[in-house]
C-alpha cells in the first residue's frame, strides 16, 4: 500500500468524504480512513448521516408520513382506500436499501476519483502521521501526508439515569429499528432528533411522550416558530412535558419504569422503550497521540480557526467535531473549504446563514438571525409574516398549518434571518438563504416574480409584508 499522500482524511461521514472527493479533484493524492461497518460487517463509508442518521430516519418519516395519510387524509381528496395496514419489516427493509444505495454510491464516488480508501480506525501521531488498526485483523500501520483532514463526527450523548439497554433504552440509532411499534414510547429530549423521531413512532401507532429538562422549546429557533410548533405537535397527540428531571429507569419484566421528578412532584411512567435524545459529542476520545499538538476544548471539540485550521499547521479539522450547529452540510462546506485552502485557492463557508431544518410535519426551518438575537443585539429591524392558509397551493395540499417570518434590517432592508414552519419549508428555506447570501433586501424579493401557484408565494409575500403591502392578506399598518 501507497504510505505517503497529500491528504489523509480521517472519517468519511458527510465532512471526510466530500473533502475527499474535492481534494481528489484538485489533484491530489487522497486517502480515507473510516471505520464504519454496516449489519453485515462490510465498510459502509457515508458516516452517521447516511448510515444511522439523515437519511434513513427522512426514509422512515417519508414512509411513516404515507401511512397516516393512507389512514386519515385521502378521504378528504376523494381517495377512498380500505384497510389500510403497516408492514413494518417492509418499512424498514425500504429504509435499509436507501442506506446501502447511497453508501454504495460514496464507494463508487471514491473509485471513480481514484480515492485510497482504508476501512480501519484511524490515529493521529505527531508530524502528520496517522496510524491505521485495520478492522477485523490485528494489525497496525503508519501513513504520512502533507496535509490532514480530521473529521471523525459524533455520537449520541448517554444519560447516566437510564444507561442504554440494547432493544430497551437505545439512542437514535436503536430508534430507528425497532422490530414492532411500542405501545408506550418515551423520549428523553425535545430536540431535533427526539420531534422526528417521535413523530415517526406516534404516526405508526404509539403512544408517546417527551421530557425535556428546561422549560425552553426549540431554544435555536425564533420563538414565535416555536411556539406555534409546541402548540401544532400538541394537537397532534405529542405529549411534551417540560421542566422534567430523570430520576432513573429501570427493566421489570422486560418493561420500563421511568421515574422523573417536576414541579409538581415525583413521577412513575410504564414504557415498552426509550429513547435517550439528549445530545451528541465529538468523537475525539483516542483520536489523538499526547504530542500532535492539536488541542481540545473542555467539551472535547478540536480548536480551529474560522478556516477550520487547528493549532498545528497542515492538521484541519471539520464537521461535527469542531465548534458549530452538528448538521451534515456545515460539515461538507466545511471538507470543500478545506480542500480549496489545501489546494492553494481562497475559501470561506458563511457561518451566518447556515440553514437549519426539522422534518416534522409540518417542516421547520430557519437561516440567519432570530427575532431574540437581534433583540440582544440592538439591531433595529421590521418584520414580515405571512401564513400557509393564504397560499393558493397549501389549500389544495390541505397543508395550511404554519407561516413564513422574514426579518429586515430597518435602515437598510437588508434581509437578516428568515424563519418558517409549514409544507416543505426544508425547500423554501433555500430561496431566502441564497437571497441573504447575495445580499438581497426585502424589496428585492417583493420585487420579483413568483410562479403561481407555488408554496413559494408565501415568501413573496411575506417580503411584501415587511413594508405593509402583502397582496393576500390583510395587514394592520405598522406605526
Amino acid at each position: 500500500m501507497n504510505k505517503n499522500f497529500d491528504v489523509v482524511i480521517i472519517g468519511a461521514g458527510p465532512a471526510g468524504y466530500v473533502a475527499a472527493i474535492r481534494c481528489a479533484q484538485l489533484g491530489l493524492s487522497t486517502a480515507c480512513v473510516d471505520d464504519w461497518l454496516d449489519a453485515d460487517q462490510q465498510p459502509s463509508p457515508g458516516g452517521t448521516c447516511l448510515n444511522v442518521g439523515c437519511i434513513p430516519s427522512k426514509a422512515l418519516i417519508e414512509s411513516s408520513e404515507l401511512f397516516e395519510k393512507g389512514q386519515h387524509q385521502y378521504a378528504a381528496h376523494g381517495i377512498n382506500v380500505e384497510g389500510v395496514s403497516l408492514d413494518l419489516a417492509t418499512m424498514l427493509a425500504s429504509k435499509d436499501k436507501v442506506v446501502r444505495e447511497l453508501t454504495q454510491g460514496v464507494a463508487a464516488l471514491f473509485m471513480a476519483n481514484k480515492i485510497h480508501f482504508i476501512s480501519g480506525r484511524g490515529k493521529l501521531l505527531a508530524n502528520k502521521r496517522v496510524e491505521v488498526s485495520w478492522l477485523g485483523e490485528d494489525k497496525t500501520e503508519t501513513i504520512q501526508a502533507k496535509h490532514i483532514i480530521i473529521a471523525t463526527g459524533s455520537s449520541p450523548t448517554p444519560l447516566s439515569a437510564a444507561p442504554f439497554q440494547e432493544g430497551l433504552i437505545v439512542d437514535s440509532t436503536g430508534a430507528l429499528s425497532f422490530s414492532e411499534v411500542p405501545k408506550r414510547l418515551g423520549i428523553i429530549g425535545a430536540g431535533v432528533i427526539a420531534l422526528e423521531l417521535g413523530s415517526v413512532w406516534k404516526r405508526l401507532g404509539s403512544q408517546v411522550f417527551l421530557l425535556k429538562s428546561s422549560h425552553s422549546f426549540l431554544p435555536d429557533a425564533d420563538q414565535q416558530v416555536a411556539k406555534e410548533a409546541l402548540r401544532l405537535f400538541t394537537q397532534q397527540g405529542l405529549d411534551i412535558r417540560m421542566g422534567a428531571k430523570i430520576a432513573g429507569c429501570q427493566v421489570i419484566d422486560n418493561q420500563l419504569e421511568l421515574s422523573y421528578r417536576d414541579e409538581q412532584g415525583e413521577h412513575k411512567e410504564w414504557l415498552d422503550k426509550l429513547i435517550v435524545a439528549i445530545g451528541r459529542r465529538a468523537n475525539t476520545d483516542n483520536l489523538l497521540a499526547p504530542d500532535t499538538g492539536v488541542e481540545l476544548d473542555e467539551r472535547g471539540f478540536i480548536q480551529v480557526d474560522k478556516q477550520c485550521r487547528t493549532s498545528v499547521p497542515g492538521v484541519f479539522a471539520v464537521g461535527d467535531v469542531v465548534r458549530g450547529p452538528m448538521l451534515a452540510h456545515k460539515g461538507s462546506e466545511e471538507g470543500v473549504m478545506v480542500a480549496e485552502l489545501i489546494a492553494g485557492h481562497f475559501a470561506q463557508v458563511n457561518y451566518e446563514t447556515i440553514p437549519s431544518v426539522i422534518y416534522t410535519s409540518p417542516e421547520i426551518a430557519w437561516a440567519g438571525k432570530t427575532e431574540e438575537e437581534l433583540i440582544a443585539a440592538g439591531i433595529d429591524y421590521q418584520v414580515g409574516t405571512f401564513p400557509f392558509s393564504g397560499n393558493g397551493r397549501a389549500r389544495a395540499m390541505m397543508q395550511t398549518d404554519g407561516f413564513i417570518k422574514l426579518l429586515a434590517d430597518k435602515k437598510t432592508d437588508r434581509l437578516l434571518g428568515a424563519h418558517m414552519i409549514g409544507p416543505l419549508c426544508s425547500e423554501l428555506i433555500m430561496q431566502a438563504k441564497i437571497a441573504m447570501d447575495f445580499g438581497s433586501s426585502s424589496e428585492d424579493l417583493a420585487m420579483t416574480m413568483f410562479a403561481h401557484p407555488t408554496l413559494s408565494e408565501t415568501l413573496h409575500e411575506a417580503a411584501l409584508s415587511v413594508s405593509g403591502r402583502p397582496l393576500h392578506a390583510v395587514q394592520k399598518k405598522k406605526k
